[in-house]
């Protein structure tokens, strides 16, 4: 498919740029640098945040497609293209996996060319469109998904910039449209460990982001898995996610996650 490229702003900061900064990516301009060592300033572990959140897409789109046998995805509020994004890592699997890329922010857009790679056997699409827009996401999706067939739906950091019940709205709706057999991964910001940074920080990041954004406690995030079995270890710190035995990412992270499947 064609992706037409909008103007971007550059002197407007952007979610996505700032996460990719952070991330340690070069697609960001000054006032993206500038907003997010601001927002480290009062919060120096959102880098590792980050980092983690990272690293759960890969560990559980890895489980997903090598044990669970997924070969549908449906990844809403990708964010910028960067290292192990969901279809590198599930085709590199399952080279037949087929993904869809959901996003609204006109800077992923421009960059969504380089999420449409896929394998010959595979397929990958991108939809511009806002998670609020649960009707339009389903019926795009529908252009390179099978929904009479397991579906993983991933939802990392996305939810955070919906605020109040309108978020759990919106995800049962996504999630009602899913077969049995299908999962939700699903992650979002928390004030477990550094509840006065974590506030600083969605202080920082609404004073200067067209994209606010809202934390949640654990029990908020857990009523996102209605209808689904949480898998073990359950929902989480995501560094605690079934953790590679190599790993030295920290663990007292304020991004909580799981995994759930549909029975």
């Amino acid at each position: 498919m064609s992706v037409d490229r909008p103007m971007i702003n550059s002197a407007v900061p952007h979610s996505a740029r700032i996460w990719n900064y952070w991330l340690g990516g070069k697609d960001c301009y000054e006032i993206d640098r500038q907003v997010g060592d601001r927002i480290r300033e009062v919060n120096p572990e959102i880098a590792d945040i980050a980092r983690a959140q990272r690293a759960f897409l890969r560990r559980t789109v890895a489980h997903l497609t090598g044990e669970a046998g997924i070969r549908q995805f449906l990844d809403v509020g990708t964010g910028l293209p960067t290292l192990d994004n969901t279809h590198e890592v599930a085709q590199g699997i399952a080279p037949q996996a087929r993904v869809v890329y959901v996003d609204h922010d006109p800077v992923v857009l421009s960059h969504a060319h380089a999420l449409l790679t896929s394998t010959p056997e595979g397929a990958t699409d991108y939809v511009d469109a806002d998670l609020c827009d649960p009707e339009v996401i389903l019926k795009s999706a529908r252009r390179t998904l099978d929904f009479d067939r397991p579906v993983a739906l991933m939802l990392l950091g996305i939810a955070a910039h919906v605020p109040g019940e309108r978020a759990h709205e919106v995800v049962d709706h996504l999630k009602d449209a899913l077969p049995a057999g299908s999962h939700l991964v699903f992650c979002d910001s928390t004030e477990v460990f550094h509840a006065e940074r974590m506030r600083a920080m969605v202080e920082r990041w609404n004073e200067a982001s067209d994209n606010p954004r809202v934390n949640r406690t654990p029990e908020q995030l857990g009523r996102f898995f209605d209808g689904f079995e949480l898998l073990p270890p359950g929902l989480v710190p995501v560094a605690e996610w079934r953790p590679e035995p190599a790993s030295t990412d920290r663990r007292d992270v304020d991004c909580f996650g799981g995994v759930g499947v549909k029975r």
